[in-house]
């Protein structure tokens, strides 16, 4: 099953956050936690860290990008088919 990875809101005030690098492309394989891009803020950068293990199906937000709180950043697949069926639709 496929898992939305999101822009969590770190800070009571955060609104949005700019993707300043990634640090895994389509296709890679993650574990739970591993850190995946990282994302600046508008008092520090944080890390955004992997929700679940799996293979990155697409990636939506580029870098230098900045996008509200709650915005879906990547796809998370479950296993390698799950990421191609994903990789080949449109958002």
């Amino acid at each position: 099953m496929a898992t939305d990875v999101i822009l969590p809101k770190w800070g009571l005030t955060m609104e949005d956050g700019t993707v300043v690098a990634w640090y895994v492309d389509e296709g890679d394989h993650v574990v739970e936690g591993e850190v995946i891009a990282e994302v600046e803020t508008e008092k520090v950068e944080n890390e955004l860290e992997a929700p679940c293990a799996g293979v990155v199906a697409r990636i939506l937000v580029d870098e230098d990008e900045t996008v509200d709180v709650g915005t879906v950043l990547a796809v998370i697949a479950g296993n390698e088919a799950e990421a191609a069926a994903i990789a080949g639709r449109r958002p």
